[in-house]
């Protein structure tokens, strides 16, 4: 073994949320694959595992995809190949699939003498019966993401033209997507009828941008327009920007791990602020656990936002009780196994000063497997604190998510097994409050109803059928 041969950091940290996908569109701009570059860096928070472009210039189709940061995938020379005025790109964290080239996105395939590429954010949950289905009748896959089911279900229908054979295969799929497409003279996105996952419209200088996120808009100065509507199809050609309503309408079901979680503050998601929707979780939380505590602070960065409206809402110090280490690169030379809990604190630093004798409240955004929060609970102790306390701004996550979110089992989930008294005894915690789900709700200023809540109450908008998880198509290779 080559002992200075970098390695993964660290292993992946299993106790916190993986983000999913982001995606970003340009038409009619003679720099898109550049634009397209600045927005998949805007959206590298939603995955770090491959990201890919496809450019298109009305005659041809160039694209270039890698595994890594857009930094990584992309230099100079790359992008000057992707010539034309349309390009669409794609960040990918496999929530179907595994971290594979061939599953790197967006997805190219050709047919019938036309070039077309699709990108994907979200989960179908019935892929796995449709792909069974299609195999038996003949179709050859190449990739083993649920995304590749709807362009061989697009491919029986394209002599319909584009826009009615993508809504066709929308019309087998269930699930949640937020999709792009491109051919070489049309963008096209698509969100599903209940709108799980966010996309949204801008334009720049008379060139129309599709953006997971408003802040890849802010990035590349494009004016945020409108979110495309759940089941809405958008195409962007030489005729502009047309809209189409063909797919069958469908109760909104927002996916509220946005605001949690997944969306950068600076974003409008669902037309919503999410940093002020975070400060207002954290006053949220000051009614419902008003702790006496000598200071309240976050666990960087999650929990932040919702951190700096918990303690304004009690009238606490807000602190960063650890500090953390912006520096630290995704490749390291293993320490030695003797240095224990290496992974935690080559990220998260306690300030013992601050901490020493405190009353601690910390403020984090979910509690999904609890490994990683029980190590940082201990070291706040080792630190010096006196006791340590934990508020969450959501309620306990107790279901699978099939939508996008990588969890989709129940074993995986620490709410799942264990009381709240239970789970603060295993984090090691004096305390341990999370907010109601009615209280997450009003700290929105949306209606409960239009969210998709499944991973909280077990109510799924869309049902789940067969067997679902994040390697099922590999499950059935292997058969």
């Amino acid at each position: 073994m080559n002992l200075f041969q970098p390695t993964p950091l660290f292993p992946p940290d299993k106790s916190r949320i993986k983000e999913y996908c982001g995606i970003f569109g340009i038409y009619g701009h003679p720099e898109a694959a550049r634009l397209a570059y600045f927005g998949l860096y805007a959206l590298q928070h939603r995955g770090q595992e491959s990201c890919g472009i496809v450019s298109g210039d009305g005659f041809r189709v160039r694209f270039h995809q890698g595994l890594g940061l857009a930094p990584e995938v992309f230099n100079q020379t790359v992008l000057d190949t992707l010539k034309g005025h349309l390009a669409i790109g794609h960040v990918r964290y496999s929530t179907t699939g595994s971290t594979l080239l061939r599953n790197a996105q967006p997805f190219v395939v050709h047919h019938g003498g036309e070039t077309l590429a699709i990108g994907h954010n979200g989960n179908l949950v019935n892929a796995t019966e449709i792909r069974r289905r299609l195999e038996k009748e003949g179709s050859i896959f190449q990739s083993t993401m649920d995304t590749e089911v709807i362009v061989h279900l697009m491919a029986r229908h394209f002599q319909k033209g584009l826009v009615a054979a993508l809504t066709e295969a929308l019309k087998e799929v269930r699930g949640a997507y937020s999709l792009i497409l491109a051919t070489k003279d049309k963008v096209i996105g698509v969100r599903d009828p209940h709108g799980f996952r966010p996309l949204c419209l801008g334009q720049l200088n008379g060139a129309l941008v599709l953006a997971s996120e408003t802040c890849a808009l802010d990035l590349v100065q494009a004016e945020y327009l409108r979110d495309v509507e759940p089941g809405e199809i958008v195409v962007f050609d030489e005729n502009g920007l047309t809209s189409f309503k063909n797919l069958p309408p469908a109760p909104k079901k927002f996916c509220i791990f946005e605001f949690i979680y997944f969306a950068r503050p600076d974003s409008l998601i669902f037309g919503h602020n999410v940093y002020q929707i975070r400060k207002r979780l954290g006053l949220r939380l000051a009614q419902e656990h008003p702790l006496a505590a000598d200071l309240a602070m976050p666990f960087p960065d999650s929990g932040t936002y919702a951190g700096l409206g918990y303690a304004e809402g009690l009238g606490l110090p807000f602190e960063m009780g650890v500090i953390r280490n912006h520096y630290v690169g995704r490749t390291f030379i293993q320490p030695s196994q003797s240095m224990r809990d290496f992974s935690v604190r080559v990220k998260l630093n306690p300030v013992r000063e601050l901490l020493q004798g405190k009353r601690v409240v910390v403020v984090e955004d979910s509690i999904i497997r609890g490994t990683t929060s029980r190590i940082r609970v201990k070291t706040l102790r080792e630190a010096g604190a006196k006791a340590v306390s934990m508020v969450v701004s959501c309620p306990p996550t107790r279901y699978p998510c099939y939508y996008g979110i990588d969890f989709s089992s129940k074993g995986e989930l620490i709410a799942a097994h264990k009381t709240v008294a239970e789970i603060r005894d295993y984090l090691g915690l004096d305390y341990l409050g999370y907010i109601s789900l009615p209280g997450m709700a009003a700290a929105t200023r949306m209606t409960e109803e239009n969210f998709c809540l499944a991973c909280f109450n077990g109510d799924y908008a869309v049902k789940l059928s067969g067997d679902f998880s994040k390697t099922c198509f590999e499950s059935c290779l292997a058969r």
